[in-house]
């Protein structure tokens, strides 16, 4: 079961899309990024940005924490009707916008938006490279706010490095994943 941790909708349940296709962040995982995040950062100061956003736990919670609005994009049909499931259920439509499409496709949809908070995790295994040229991408376009905290998620054997946009901030793993966090220079 995955449900919101804290926050004016603590508790919730949230719809996962079934089959393996789609691998939810964990309730643990994502405690340990809002505790992180809530120390360090204000959540309220603009929009959450959720790339590969599955069930969108992840920007469900974020709101659920004060985030003003998020933005959350995924290509899998399946996932996106869950998304939306868990968007209206939770009547949260007012705030969150979500975008279908693979991310790197719907990139230029992003340009100036300006967020406070990104969050990006891709299937475990893609390319590292690829991942960090769209971060880059979205920072000079103004998609990332200055002084944002980008966060990605990779699996603890995936390799990873900031692009030369973003500057690195700190790791920590939690079991098999990595939570890797930066700010745009």
């Amino acid at each position: 079961m995955t449900r919101i941790i804290a926050g004016e909708l603590g508790g919730r349940r949230l719809a996962v899309p079934g089959g393996r296709t789609t691998r939810p962040t964990s309730d643990r995982t994502r405690e340990a990024l809002f505790s992180s995040l809530e120390a360090t950062h204000d959540l309220t100061s603009g929009p959450f940005l959720d790339l590969y956003a599955g069930s969108g736990a992840v920007a469900l919670e974020a709101l659920s924490r004060g985030a003003p609005s998020a933005v959350l994009v995924e290509s899998a049909r399946p996932a996106l009707a869950v998304i939306e499931r868990n968007v209206r259920d939770l009547g949260l439509g007012a705030r969150a916008t979500v975008v279908a499409g693979r991310v790197d496709a719907v990139a230029a949809r992003l340009d100036g938006l300006g967020a406070a908070t990104v969050f990006a995790d891709p299937p475990y295994g893609d390319d590292a490279g690829e991942l960090a040229a769209l971060l880059d991408r979205l920072v000079g376009a103004g998609a990332v706010a200055p002084g944002a905290v980008v966060v990605v998620e990779r699996d603890r054997r995936d390799p990873w490095r900031w692009p030369t946009s973003i500057e690195a901030l700190r790791d920590r793993r939690y079991g098999e994943t990595t939570l890797w966090y930066g700010s745009p220079l």
